[in-house]
């Protein structure tokens, strides 16, 4: 299969060693796909909802093994795989995505991933752009996209993504005895299909808002604010803005 950049690098860090057993401890279709695809002993996949644990299961049955197992689990439980040890560990976006589940546990996500290390953790994140205010035309359309997508959420009663600094992880992990081996980023060019996917998004919450006045009023900016970044999207092609990270890190 085509793997992303991210992943490429991962094979490429990974050189020689085995995967041996494998943990996705924030799994989705997309790492899920491509854990699958490697040579295992075995996979462990951990998802925090019923409904991803059911879509990874049904798109991943024909290529499930008889050891290969998927976890409905919250990392906020010190009984999730408790005792177990995984030759190689992967947290794709799980940091940002805890807070909905966990929420503000990022502090102690790596002191709780750090038994289960047996030889390579591959960290990725997303550098966070939604509080900030850049000054080019890509930057500024992006981090606006961001703003609404999460005042969506919030007033549709969910919890938007927490993401965090490649900086504040690196020393995170560090401070829990694994010791970095790589770190990487990864610029992003963000295409149509993610205008379409945050547009989407905030559209499905609109019937959640308590007030639909203001839905009806978020409902007109979304369609405008479609309009402005299709439009320099075209223009610039593609908005470049921000990275996502890749740490690599042994026990110490």
């Amino acid at each position: 299969m085509t793997s992303s950049p991210i992943f490429r690098r991962i094979a490429t860090l990974q050189e020689n060693l085995p995967w041996g057993s494998f943990l996705d401890a924030g799994t989705g279709l997309h790492s899920l796909q491509w854990v699958a695809s490697l040579q295992t002993e075995s996979w462990t996949a951990v998802t925090g909802t019923g409904s991803m644990a059911t879509q990874v299961r049904r798109a991943l049955r024909a290529r499930m093994r008889v050891q290969d197992r998927i976890v409905e689990g919250n990392w906020s439980d010190p009984a999730l795989l408790a005792g177990e040890t995984y030759e190689t560990v992967l947290a794709d976006y799980l940091l940002g995505a805890l807070d909905g589940f966990a929420p503000y546990g990022q502090y102690e996500l790596f002191r709780r991933l750090r038994p289960l290390v047996g030889g390579r953790l591959y960290v990725v994140g997303l550098e966070p752009y939604v509080p900030y205010f850049p000054q080019d035309p890509a930057g500024r359309i992006i981090c606006e996209l961001g703003r609404v997508r999460d005042a969506c959420l919030l007033l549709a009663d969910e919890r938007p993504y927490r993401e965090y600094p490649m900086e504040w992880t690196l020393k995170q992990m560090q401070q829990v005895g694994l010791r970095i081996v790589d770190a990487k980023q990864f610029p992003i060019r963000y295409g149509r299909r993610y205008i379409d996917s945050q547009i989407r998004m905030c559209e499905m919450r609109l019937a959640r808002f308590h007030d639909q006045t203001v839905a009806a009023a978020m409902r007109a900016h979304l369609a405008s604010l479609e309009e402005r970044a299709c439009r320099l999207h075209d223009e610039l092609g593609g908005l470049r803005h921000g990275f996502d990270y890749l740490i690599a890190a042994e026990p110490g």
